[in-house]
């Protein structure tokens, strides 16, 4: 009798200790997804991007006046000494108009606009006052950031401007065993109005919407699933032993009638 105790109590817990494939796997119906070619994403410039913009020309001299000087960054012995100091690029700020102030041209507004549509809006006021101007533009305070039920929570700098949900969380260390997969919480701000959208990443379907791109200052939030949240009522210990309790005595009933 003691051994079939055992056996049943050890089939009970192996049971027990299996979660459904559909709240933990990503991407569960990938094979009903047709293949299709990658999405031409952009970002599109906002509020407050801080925007790295450099000019150059075949004629170098003809170009300084569109470029802000570079300033002196001091080296670690707090010397103003030149083979102590590193020159560092200014930036330019969009304001809260779209508008960004530019040497000759003035203000000039790239809020709302890709990078390809800035560039474009740049070398067409520059090509004014000089010939076959050559136009570097980058953000470069884009970041996202990932919190909730994630293994390492925090903000990351982006170099390429360019990053997927997968990716962001992969830099977070991926969602715990206790992230809510079925309801991924993305805020995001579009022409200064904050926007709440979820993303159900067991479904492969989401590589399709706007929110399998990110864009600079998303914040991501991995909700607690509900084990998570039963367990933080009483304490994961506590839930644990009251399971294990309970598929007990359940087993010896059964077992002893």
């Amino acid at each position: 009798m003691l051994k079939k105790i055992i056996a049943l109590l050890a089939l009970g817990l192996i049971f027990t200790s299996c979660v459904s494939r559909k709240k933990i796997a990503y991407f569960q119906n990938i094979s009903e997804i047709n293949n299709s070619e990658a999405q031409n994403y952009e970002p599109r410039l906002k509020t407050d991007d801080l925007l790295l913009i450099l000019v150059s020309a075949p004629d170098p001299e003809a170009a300084m006046p569109f470029n802000l000087p570079a300033v002196g960054v001091l080296g670690t012995a707090g010397s103003l000494d030149a083979a102590q100091t590193q020159p560092r690029y200014q930036t330019y700020l969009i304001d809260n108009t779209g508008y960004i102030q530019f040497p000759i041209i003035g203000p000039i507004q790239l809020g709302g606009l890709t990078r390809t549509e800035a560039v474009n809006k740049l070398d067409t006021e520059i090509k004014k006052y000089i010939n076959d101007p050559i136009i570097n533009l980058r953000i470069v305070n884009y970041k996202v950031s990932v919190v909730g039920e994630v293994n390492r929570p925090g903000s990351f700098t982006i170099q390429t401007e360019r990053i997927t949900l997968p990716e962001a969380l992969s830099m977070a260390g991926d969602m715990t065993i206790y992230g809510n997969r079925q309801n991924v919480l993305i805020v995001r701000e579009i022409d200064g109005v904050k926007t709440y959208n979820f993303v159900d990443m067991t479904r492969a379907d989401f590589i399709n919407s706007p929110f399998y791109y990110l864009t600079q200052n998303d914040l991501v939030y991995v909700e607690p699933n509900k084990v998570r949240m039963n367990s933080s009522a009483v304490g994961p210990n506590i839930t644990v032993g009251i399971s294990a309790l309970s598929l007990i005595i359940t087993i010896i009933s059964i077992a002893t009638r």
